[in-house]
């Protein structure tokens, strides 16, 4: 991102880590490309990690190994404008929180300053494709522990782990903790299709 760009749209790049293309991107005893991005992302705690998905199978490892060391960091994918669609669903379901497909500055801070806040961030037809993907047959509501009533709530509100840490007095992992387990209790990938099940369900 270029200086100007910076000062429109208030964004601020705070560090990069290439991941190579072709390169061996499964992380093995904490080595390779992927893990390399995550140790980047973990020793600078940035509000938000972009990941471009030019070199496909590495972008989808770095923004699993992001995940795995420093749950519930909201992470941006980046495709080309009509990047096929089974990509965009294989970002999500990596765990990013939104997927931009635009060259416009203005329109990509504005899905970043959406992912930012925890809120499902995609360019314009990119949700239907995957609210598509995640619907399924009417189930039963998982059991929800008050704790977790509450930090669901929070997460649709479009509070981040430590937004919501603050309102519940707990530490951000304590809540990142909470925010996984709801996950996997609503067989979602990610926080945009939680806030999707959650709404629909009539918890939020």
């Amino acid at each position: 991102m270029r200086d100007d760009q910076t000062v429109r749209t208030g964004v601020v790049v705070v560090g990069a880590a290439p991941v190579p293309a072709g390169a061996d991107v499964v992380a093995r005893a904490g080595h390779g490309p992927a893990e390399a991005v995550a140790a980047t992302v973990a020793r600078l705690v940035p509000s938000l990690v972009v990941v471009g998905l030019g070199a496909r199978d590495a972008g989808l490892a770095a923004i699993a190994a992001v995940l795995a060391r420093t749950p519930g960091i909201p992470v941006l994918a980046v495709v080309e404008p009509g990047a096929d669609h089974t990509l965009v669903l294989d970002a999500v379901r990596a765990g990013a929180t939104g997927v931009a497909a635009t060259d416009d500055p203005a329109e990509l801070a504005g899905i970043a300053a959406a992912a930012t806040a925890g809120r499902p961030a995609f360019s314009p037809g990119l949700a239907a494709v995957v609210l598509e993907s995640v619907a399924a047959p009417a189930v039963a509501v998982p059991a929800l522990s008050p704790r977790e009533s509450e930090v669901l709530r929070l997460v649709v509100e479009g509070l981040t782990a430590k937004q919501i840490a603050g309102r519940l007095v707990l530490s951000p992992r304590t809540v990142e903790n909470h925010v996984q387990r709801l996950l996997r209790k609503f067989g979602v990938p990610g926080r945009g299709a939680l806030v999707r099940r959650a709404i629909e369900h009539g918890l939020a």
